[in-house]
């Protein structure tokens, strides 16, 4: 069986290159590039008036998201959606499931969850569906029956103590990780997260086996994807991490077998160059460090080398995989909400919103960002109800009272779809430039210094298609000079203000940006 210590919290950053046994993934099909839509079911939008989100109330609110008409400018323009566990769990969030192959009645049937994603495909759109693979509930029946039998077939699909386990070890947060099945059983599992979700044992084939049928199923049920949970913890020991490597591989290469095409977005929070083997094979992992940098230069108004990072990430990135695709994002469900971060500044949450999506590989917004939702730690409150409403109505769910978005002035889709300068407005607006360049679409990108730090500046290019962009992260109207011949004679692209001047000086281009104002040049 296997036997795991703890792992280390974080390796130095290091642009270090090494080479692995896996073949690089060949280039990603353009049908997995896009904006994708981060939903926590519960929160979204109830169908059955219980209160409480489900399949259905996505389903309902789908035009809201993606109405199938490029030429419209009402939905949020989103191309995939990534719906956070499904399945049945005893837990308010799902992440411990008791059953990998169903949908949690309080969220709805398989069957639903089907016509969501047929919906969903008519449009444009794809599914992306959260995955912990990393362990189950504890009232799994998998693990009732292991903990009850040691002789059970299930006993091997979890870690076990032995006469040699330190029972005292702790995991790399300072946690306990060995638990007792029963009180006075003295038999021992493990457990990485917390007690109720007891780790599965990877090194078992029947295992490896069991999850990518999960996977597999999932797929034919018309999923697309799946975002991965703790994707570097399969294997925890710190020497490791080439076993992770190699389970994802595995899941990828069965997965393969019924869509080509499947995408998978890894959950691998670390730094570059420890998330850099992963992408011999997944499509993408979350970049936890440029979300770090996008709030920071907006937080500070000043240029911090958001760009520089970027490249220098993906262009290691490109050691691993050819073309990788960054999963760049602002917060998520584990985290402070953007808006909180920002203390409420609607002009800086736009700013983030215009580096969001603006940067290369397929940004990732948390439900609720594109209206300025507010929400602090613990986690519940970064998961409220979604405003559709200031008050009640249709779809609006009341699972947990709000303690961040209440009250007359709370934010809502409703008070902001129809006013132009909402922060709604400017992620739609965003969302449409991003589709109608190939440049900030799939093209790469390189800083731009422009030497004044209130400006952010960096060039998008794929093929014959580039794309200065600029962004004044300050509250002041800055004037910079461009030089560059390439620059000369480039036009406006688009702007998120009316106010962007740009005047041929000699050699040189002088351009005026507002405050808080996004312009791009091509």
């Amino acid at each position: 069986m296997k036997k795991v210590t703890s792992m280390a919290l974080t390796l130095p950053l290091l642009f270090s290159f090494a080479s692995g046994a896996l073949a690089k993934p060949q280039i990603q099909s353009d049908s997995n590039l896009g904006v994708y839509y981060e939903i926590y079911v519960n929160s979204f939008s109830d169908s059955n008036n219980d209160g409480k989100g489900d399949l259905n109330g996505i389903l309902q609110k789908l035009d809201y998201l993606n109405d199938g008409n490029p030429h419209t400018k009402k939905d949020l323009g989103v191309d995939s959606l990534w719906l956070m566990p499904i399945s049945p769990s005893p837990s308010y969030h799902k992440y411990d499931t008791t059953d990998f192959y169903s949908v949690d009645p309080a969220y709805g049937t398989t069957e639903d969850f089907r016509r969501l994603t047929q919906e969903a495909h008519k449009r444009g759109m794809k599914v992306t569906i959260d995955l912990a693979l990393n362990h189950t509930s504890n009232k799994h029946p998998w693990f009732k029956e292991a903990a009850k039998d040691k002789n059970s077939p299930y006993r091997d699909y979890y870690i076990w103590a032995d006469e040699n386990t330190d029972l005292n070890e702790k995991g790399p947060w300072g946690q306990q990780l060995w638990h007792e099945s029963y009180p006075g059983s003295g038999d021992y599992y493990y457990a990485l997260f917390i007690d109720f979700m007891p780790d599965l044992n990877f090194d078992n084939p029947k295992v490896r086996e069991e999850m990518i049928n999960v996977g597999k199923h999932w797929l034919n049920q018309g999923a697309d994807g799946f975002r991965l949970d703790a994707a570097m913890h399969i294997y925890s020991k710190p020497d490791e991490a080439d076993k992770n490597v190699a389970w994802w591989d595995e899941f990828k290469r069965g997965l393969a077998e019924v869509k080509p095409d499947v995408y998978l977005v890894g959950e691998v929070w670390d730094r570059p160059n420890n998330i850099a083997p992963y992408y011999k094979a997944l499509d993408s992992s979350f970049d936890f460090d440029l979300s770090s940098k996008i709030l920071d230069a907006v937080q500070s108004g000043s240029d911090n080398g958001l760009a520089a990072f970027a490249s220098n990430t993906l262009d290691l990135y490109s050691k691993y995989a050819d073309n990788p695709i960054d999963a760049p994002f602002l917060t998520n469900h584990d985290q402070v909400r953007t808006m909180s971060l920002l203390d409420g500044d609607v002009n800086k949450a736009k700013t983030a919103a215009s580096i969001l999506l603006t940067l290369p590989g397929n940004p990732f917004i948390y439900y609720g960002e594109e209206i300025g939702m507010l929400g602090e730690k613990p986690d519940e409150n970064i998961r409220e109800p979604f405003r559709w409403y200031p008050g009640s109505g249709e779809g609006q769910t009341d699972w947990e009272p709000s303690r961040d978005n209440t009250g007359p002035d709370a934010v809502s889709v409703e008070s902001q779809e129809k006013d132009k300068d909402s922060l709604l407005s400017h992620y739609k607006e965003l969302i449409r430039f991003r589709h109608e360049s190939p440049a900030l679409m799939k093209g790469d990108i390189r800083e731009m210094t422009t030497g004044d730090s209130r400006i952010l500046g960096y060039t998008r290019t794929f093929e014959d298609d580039s794309v200065l962009v600029l962004h004044n992260l300050s509250g002041d109207t800055v004037t910079i000079q461009v030089s560059n011949e390439e620059w000369q004679g480039r036009k406006l692209e688009f702007s998120t203000s009316n106010e962007v001047k740009i005047k041929k000086a000699g050699d040189q281009l002088n351009i005026t940006i507002p405050a808080y104002t996004t312009c791009g040049l091509k």
